[in-house]
């Protein structure tokens, strides 16, 4: 975001928050406005259960979306919302206009991301997958209905809507580079420009009918690491006359958690995990090669950077001292996922008047990654956990788990949120 740009949303916002609960809408109205739209989440929440449910029962991988796109297209078209042109080739990008009167209408952008996960369903309700190893694990299917539950209701409450409300259907958000990057790259914010934008993941371990959220850092950056360690390989029986890369590899990894508890100061938080190591077929042969790979997750970019250097160095050092040779391939993640602490501030005023202040909880930052960062990026805006979690939580109820079974009433606050947002924040701009 250019300078110019930030200075006038920074300006925009803190005159949001001045006259968010002031004079464009009385208490009175706010409070009608809440009712109503509870109301609406609340009928059309078996319409919305039925969209989720077709989606998890055919998921689709990142950039695959084909039929997730169409059912989308379809369900705005009926409801008289034209996409717009395509930027990417799966996903939908739409815009609902309010009866604004003149001028350059405000802007609200809502997210939602489509794809699946490359697993086999274990569940047993009779809406499971039908795809073999493709199941919607990480409740991109509940976000997709929640999205286009809001955009039924704001569809028919334009008389309220103080300015336009973008909807973002995005692909590809489980596979790096992700979706939202290339939408950005292909002129998304160019195109249109949003005074913020909202979005929404769900989450097991938040009870459903509250929401978490969390300023400024919430969510890591994350970097896959790919390690190859080369010796030369032998008869176990005689280790001094081979050059073992097993032995240099657990070194490697050992070394690697030095990274963590000796570099990276005590109140910064870092993620250094070695996930898979592959040598070796045989137990009594020596490999000649060894290779591992992982993930580093941090909460700033100069850590990041940091970490990426010194991790390089102790593979080739450590690798170079047991006398094999070591290398390691960084491919660099989605970025620091960073809530604009004005726009988190406001939103959670505006969810505490749509579900009260006893279900709006303060998050601490986690070290998953969303690349929703890439957003942030360039609009203030903030990323906030929806509670999925039934009343008795499963131990196996997780995300990116064969079990994930998020509570589908969870649909009626999530659409409902999503639609009352983007009018309070219109309202205030």
């Amino acid at each position: 975001m250019n300078s110019e740009r930030r200075l006038l949303s920074l300006f925009t916002l803190w005159i949001c928050r001045i006259f968010l609960n002031r004079k464009k809408m009385s208490t009175e109205h706010i409070t009608a406005l809440a009712e109503s739209i509870r109301e609406r989440a609340a009928e059309i929440f078996p319409e919305v259960l039925a969209l989720r449910r077709d989606i998890h029962l055919h998921p689709e991988l990142s950039y695959e979306e084909v039929r997730t796109t169409a059912l989308i297209t379809d369900y705005l078209l009926g409801l008289g919302i034209t996409p717009e042109p395509s930027l990417l080739e799966t996903g939908v990008v739409a815009l609902i206009k309010g009866e604004h009167t003149s001028g350059k209408a405000a802007l609200i952008a809502l997210r939602a991301d489509i794809d699946a996960l490359p697993l086999n369903e274990e569940n047993k309700h009779n809406f499971c997958s039908l795809e073999s190893g493709k199941m919607h694990a990480c409740g991109h299917d509940m976000h997709t209905a929640m999205l286009l539950g809001a955009a039924k209701m704001l569809s028919g409450m334009k008389s309220e809507l103080k300015g336009d409300v973008l909807l973002i259907f995005q692909p590809a958000e489980e596979k790096a580079p992700g979706g939202a990057k290339p939408l950005l790259d292909a002129g998304l914010f160019k195109r249109f420009n949003p005074s913020a934008i909202i979005g929404q993941h769900c989450f097991p371990n938040v009870a459903t009918g509250k929401v978490a959220l969390c300023k400024g850092s919430f969510m890591a950056a994350t970097d896959e690491l790919y390690f190859t360690i080369t010796g030369q390989g032998g008869h176990a029986s005689a280790p001094h006359k081979a050059s073992d890369p097993v032995l240099a590899a657990a070194h490697i990894i050992t070394a690697a958690q030095y990274l963590v508890s000796r570099v990276v100061p005590p109140h910064e938080p870092a993620v250094v995990s070695i996930a898979s190591i592959h040598g070796g077929n045989a137990p009594n042969v020596i490999p000649r090669q060894v290779t591992m790979s992982g993930t580093m997750r941090t909460m700033n970019e100069e850590l990041r950077a940091l970490l990426q250097q010194r991790l390089r160095q102790t593979v080739t050092h450590v690798a170079a001292g047991l006398g094999v040779e070591g290398e390691v391939e960084i491919r660099k993640g989605y970025p620091v996922l960073y809530n604009d602490p004005l726009v988190t501030e406001q939103a959670a005023l505006i969810c505490s008047e749509y579900l009260g202040s006893d279900n709006v909880l303060e998050s601490e930052p986690i070290m998953t990654a969303e690349d929703f960062a890439y957003y942030l990026q360039e609009c203030p805006g903030t990323f906030w956990q929806i509670g999925t979690g039934a009343p008795d939580i499963e131990k196996d109820n997780t995300l990116h788990s064969p079990t994930f079974n998020p509570e589908e009433r969870a649909l009626e606050t999530g659409s409902g949120l999503l639609a009352y947002t983007a009018l309070r924040l219109l309202s205030s701009l």
